[in-house]
């Protein structure tokens, strides 16, 4: 029987990185995975969505902006077969990198699934059903989440999907209905949108993207109007049925008006929650909550004390950054360091066309919390580099501390908001005032302007080029 210090079970952005941490502080280890190293994130999420989205933008450009720019080009025909295909060559190279950097930090690979035997002892049974036992000191749990599902809409992988399928299809539809206003619904929804199709959203809540910032989904919800996306809000689906070449689905809004809409795919995009049944959590009596979510304490630590659960398992938002942050503190944490994560400034990204971000505390959390706060926000619209790309969406809201001038939120929707939404993240994490943003010298001319136009708004209204 094999022996390790550390095993980790799932390998996802949480699982190997917590593997490479633990194998860069001297620790024997070993990651256990059933499918493809890099999980879902890599295979069929996170990766895979943002292809098909470059993709699609790159269409919809040369649709829609390419002669303005003053490039004639012949009308651009969509091959979704080649999009599909370089999709999967974007994940065998980026699944062959998780491979290099598990053989370059000599961290064993077992493929299958593992099951606690007992504390120390896991069972991996292979794909043919073959099994081999090995002894871990510590295990982290890392094998992520599973798409949810509605009891009145089951998906059949066909007609009623969930993001998987909608990675494959066979076609682009000309009919999408998402349920779901939330981040993986309008993401997929875009793609297909930019690609010719009709596309509906239902959402339960009043708004999309309900955890973020309202003005973020005020405004995203505007702009995705004029991209040609309908919403239905404040409506709940009663049924959705496949009728072999299309579905139909049923709804009735919060007001009490019935809904019929006929479409050629219903993605059901509802979220996802804990994957854990495969793990044989009774074997150890490993405690989860009433969403199934491994329970542990501030060290990530089950009641279990050599077992540790990260990323989409235990509570918190399901996002692989936090997932690697949590995979890299358990590690630390095993070999005698002392690190920490702050929640509060994990970033939200929404990757749709203009992109939205948000770190900290959005404005009606800190109206709920009672927090006297100050506002500031500049549009890109104002910006020389948003007009000289055409990229002229959204703006950058900067929410500061009325008394101390504490950056405590920042909330973006507008070109390169995922990678602009990282100055909040910096200047948060080292506690900066808006008034430190407007002493930085930002390039121009570039989107980053925004924001120091922005802090400008919010400590004194003094935006220049507002």
């Amino acid at each position: 029987m094999s022996s390790y210090d550390v095993a980790v079970i799932g390998a996802g952005p949480g699982g190997y990185v917590a593997a490479i941490r633990s194998a860069q502080l001297g620790f024997k280890t070993v990651i256990i995975e059933k499918n493809k190293l890099g999980g879902t994130c890599l295979n069929v999420g996170c990766i895979p969505s943002k292809a098909l989205l470059d993709s699609s933008h790159h269409y919809h450009d040369a649709v829609k902006h390419f002669a303005e720019h003053g490039i004639e080009i012949d009308a651009p025909k969509v091959n979704f077969g080649q999009m599909i295909t370089r999709k999967q060559g974007v994940i065998d190279q980026t699944v062959s990198g998780i491979k290099y950097l598990m053989d370059k930090n000599k961290i064993d690979v077992l493929e299958g699934t593992g099951a606690f035997k007992d504390a120390t002892h896991i069972v991996v049974t292979a794909a043919d059903g073959s099994t081999q036992e090995i002894e871990a000191k510590y295990t982290i749990i890392a094998t992520g989440s599973v798409s949810s599902e509605l009891p009145f809409a089951p998906t059949d992988g066909k007609r009623i999907i969930t993001s998987t399928e909608a990675l494959e299809l066979p076609e682009v539809p000309k009919h999408l209905i998402v349920i779901g206003g939330g981040v993986i619904g309008l993401e997929l929804g875009s793609v297909y949108l930019r690609l010719g199709s009709e596309v509906t959203v239902v959402e339960y809540a009043d708004r999309v993207i309900p955890g973020m910032d309202g003005a973020l989904s005020k405004e995203l919800t505007k702009i995705l109007k004029k991209q040609g996306m309908k919403f239905h809000t404040s409506t709940g689906v009663t049924s959705v049925t496949n009728n072999g070449d299309n579905v139909t689905l049923t709804a009735t809004s919060k007001k009490g008006e019935d809904l019929t809409i006929e479409g050629d795919y219903a993605l059901v995009a509802v979220g996802r929650r804990a994957f854990t049944g495969s793990l044989g959590l009774e074997n150890v009596g490993i405690e989860v909550d009433e969403r199934g979510r491994i329970k542990t304490n501030g060290h990530l630590q089950t009641n279990v004390a050599n077992i540790y659960a990260i990323g989409d398992v235990v509570a918190g938002a399901m996002l692989a950054h936090k997932a690697e942050e949590e995979g890299t503190l358990v590690a630390e944490f095993l070999a005698g360091q002392k690190p920490h994560i702050n929640y509060n400034l994990i970033p939200g990204v929404v990757y749709t066309w203009p992109e939205v971000a948000g770190v900290g505390q959005t404005e009606e959390q800190l109206k709920e919390a009672g927090i006297e706060y100050k506002s500031g926000s500049f549009k890109f619209a104002a910006l020389g580099r948003a007009r000289a790309s055409m990229d002229t969406d959204g703006f950058v809201k900067v929410l500061a501390d009325k008394n101390t001038d504490e950056i405590l939120g920042m909330h973006i929707i507008g070109a390169r908001a995922a990678d602009l939404i990282a100055e909040g993240v910096t200047a948060m994490e080292f506690r900066a005032s808006a008034e430190d943003l407007t002493r930085m010298s930002h390039a121009h001319p570039t989107f980053s302007e925004a924001i120091k136009e922005a802090a400008l708004a919010a400590t004194d209204n003094r935006a220049i080029h507002a």
